[in-house]
């Protein structure tokens, strides 16, 4: 019996494992995460299992190539020096508020990587705590190389600022997308209100450098 969904697969790998993690995000949609098995996966890629374990070496390792390639503050870890490089001139400020914007503008257009935030606070997971170890190298690294040495001598502190900030935007689109729920009256859905919390992101780290 010939096999029909294998050797085509298997000569283009990098189409594959796309069409793998596709159908992990489709699951997640459906199903979330309890959901996802080699099975369903498959089933739903339309491809042979058995390259699951071939290309990723069983479910755990596609589900970390997945969140990692969905995941914005992890998938920005490769271009960490390139970011520091361009934050030095002002000690961070600027590249803070675009991190932070963007981060913002990842969560509102994209409903897989809220599935990620929402599933990293309610499950434990050695993939998630790996996913969550990558962010904080990431945040560590632009940290100590470039803002900490601002605020050694002030009152203030980046890092608990950047926190909340960061804290604010997870809740603030989480529970906006989930439950049509609001922030103080503000539906983060709203473009206008994008653009009020942008603005104020901003103001934060301005008050946050004097």
């Amino acid at each position: 019996m010939t096999r029909k969904i294998a050797s085509g697969p298997i000569r283009d790998k990098e189409r594959t494992k796309d069409k793998f993690l596709t159908a992990v995000g489709l699951i997640l949609k459906e199903e979330g995460f309890t959901g996802l098995n080699i099975t369903k996966v498959a089933t739903k890629a339309n491809v042979d299992r058995k390259l699951i374990y071939e290309y990723f070496g069983g479910l755990e390792g596609l589900v970390k190539d997945y969140l990692n390639s969905r995941d914005y503050w992890s998938s920005n870890g490769e271009y960490t020096q390139e970011i520091i490089e361009k934050s030095k001139d002002d000690f961070g400020q600027q590249m803070l508020c675009s991190l932070l914007e963007k981060q913002l503008d990842s969560l509102i257009d994209d409903e897989e990587l809220r599935w990620i935030i929402s599933w990293g606070v309610s499950e434990r997971s050695a993939a998630l705590e790996e996913l969550n170890q990558k962010r904080e190298l990431f945040g560590e690294q632009f940290l100590n190389e470039i803002a900490d040495e601002y605020f050694k001598d002030k009152d203030i502190k980046i890092r608990p600022v950047a926190a909340l900030l960061i804290g604010g935007i997870y809740y603030m689109t989480l529970i906006a997308h989930t439950n049509n729920g609001l922030m103080c009256g503000i539906d983060i859905r709203k473009e206008e209100a994008q653009t009020e919390i942008k603005k104020t992101l901003k103001q934060i780290v301005e008050w946050a450098y004097l």
